[in-house]
């Protein structure tokens, strides 16, 4: 018979190879899924909605459901630590909440200002036209030359639910950047948002001032981030953007929920392959609080990074072997204090009259923070009001190390408590020289190359279907509805 979906306990190989060659055939197709973040609770979504019941899921996840979209617990409240603002176009993370019966947070509004250790480079204000004004005073047209470049890049992003919607799927980054906008949108993989910038007609100083400040607040790096990351950051910095109320990992559980899928509770140490009549079977390692253990699977989607300085990952009886992927994570820190702010330090000596309640900051070499804001709760109440500038507050500070205690003095008058997160988030964008792949057998699929392409919820949730489609035509060998050329004219005409 066909060895259990769960091998045994302390070190067992889940059954004898005699086991694994004489398979009856079958309906069902075991599949695993390695992390429960948002990238594998949406790909165990997308999977069941293509393969519909045939398909049994096992979800692995050793650290709790949610990943990076974590909340820390501040005088009985929740906040969000990471990952807090999802773009308006986000077509598929608006169907999730739709779907679960989520709702969108009630936004509370507040100003941002851009810091460069010594004055504030540019403020906003509550006037729209005022902070039109501002900008065009500070940098001429180059916040609507940036604005064009940015439009033009979503735009053509855009297509992907199109693509999507039809069945398509990519086997390859490098093919579904070409189909959404051709050698451009690859190229815009290996060069940097600035060199970018500067060729359109923005200005050196609205690049060190402005995209620099943005950039530093989503992936802690600086405006040498390839051109296609830097553009999907800039259009969350300039769009309307929304969250989930609850939490923005609601998604996850909820998703998890919905498939009904098996979440198990270990760490997947590595994937070895065995043929069994001619198809691929993927028995799965693991460790968890019994011991360790193994099971087995027609399919396996990997989640988490495959990048050494991430994980001690190993695949075994592969040919060729699956080689180490190059690049690395930038680290970085998030630090939710609960204090005063010792608005002084940004030239405000009273705090009542200081106005804002995000501050970026620019690429100084003494700046030790990346950015900070005033957050709110993940659970907004019609009565909830913003503390006043001169209340204790909750701030989510974000820098590269974790600050000192001569640091978190110069931000503080005095604080409560600091609850800090170290994090590797981001791939670290000036050090991959390629894109990772996707396909890494077979049916064994890496979910998590695409945040070399960019890193935000939305493309976590693009990536995810993009690998259940591609998961579902290869398995059925529709190989018509992959990496097709010239993809706009093709669902035309099907429309």
């Amino acid at each position: 018979s066909f060895p259990p979906r769960s091998g045994s306990t302390a070190g067992g190989s889940g059954g004898s190879p005699r086991t694994l060659l004489t398979r009856p055939p079958r309906r069902s197709l075991p599949a695993a899924v390695v992390g429960a973040g948002l990238g594998g609770s949406a790909v165990t979504y997308f999977l069941q909605q293509h393969f519909g019941p045939q398909v049994q899921l096992d979800v692995y996840e050793a650290a709790g459901m949610g990943g990076r979209l974590a909340t820390v617990t501040v005088n009985k409240q929740q906040y969000e630590s990471r990952g807090a603002s999802i773009h308006a176009l986000s077509l598929h993370m608006q169907d999730f909440v739709k779907i679960l019966g989520l709702k969108h947070r009630r936004e509370v509004a507040g100003k941002s200002a851009i810091f460069s250790g010594e004055h504030f480079v540019l403020e906003e204000t509550d006037w729209y036209l005022l902070n039109l004004f501002r900008l065009w005073w500070h940098y001429g047209i180059s916040f609507l030359r940036l604005q064009m470049w940015v439009e033009e890049v979503m735009e053509k992003f855009m297509r992907i639910y199109k693509y999507q919607a039809h069945g398509y799927a990519f086997s390859s980054l490098e093919e579904l950047l070409h189909s959404l906008g051709g050698d451009a949108f690859v190229n815009m993989t290996q060069r940097s948002v600035a060199e970018s910038l500067l060729e359109v007609g923005v200005t050196q100083r609205f690049v060190d001032d402005v995209i620099a400040a943005v950039l530093r607040s989503s992936y802690g790096q600086s405006v040498l981030v390839p051109a296609f990351a830097g553009a999907m950051s800039l259009a969350g910095a300039q769009g309307s953007t929304w969250a989930v109320e609850g939490g923005n990992k609601l998604v996850c559980s909820g998703l998890l929920k919905l498939t009904k899928a098996s979440v198990i509770p270990a760490r997947v140490t590595g994937i070895s392959l065995h043929s069994s009549e001619g198809r691929a079977l993927y028995q799965v390692h693991y460790e968890s609080s019994e011991g360790q253990g193994s099971a087995f699977y027609d399919m396996v989607v990997v989640t988490t990074p495959l990048h050494p300085s991430r994980s001690n990952f190993t695949f075994e009886n592969f040919e060729p072997p699956i080689a180490d992927f190059p690049g690395a994570f930038q680290p970085s820190v998030t630090s939710v204090v609960h204090g005063y702010l010792n608005s002084s330090y940004f030239g405000f000596p009273d705090p009542k009259l200081f106005p804002f309640t995000s501050i970026l900051t620019t690429d100084t070499p003494d700046l030790f923070f990346n950015a900070m804001d005033n957050i709110c709760p993940v659970n907004i109440s019609a009565a909830f009001r913003r503390k006043q500038p001169q209340e204790a507050a909750v701030w989510r500070v974000l820098s590269q190390q974790p600050l000192d205690k001569h640091q978190l003095k110069t931000l503080f008058r005095s604080y409560y408590s600091v609850q800090v997160t170290e994090w590797q988030t981001y791939p670290r964008y000036d050090a991959a020289k390629s894109l990772p792949p996707i396909v890494l057998h077979e049916n064994l699929f890496y979910l998590s190359s695409v945040e070399w392409v960019a890193s935000s919820m939305e493309m976590i949730a693009v990536a995810a279907k993009n690998v259940a489609l591609l998961a579902y035509n290869r398995w059925h060998q529709d190989l018509e509805k992959i990496d097709q050329k010239d993809l706009m004219h093709k669902v035309k005409t099907e429309l």
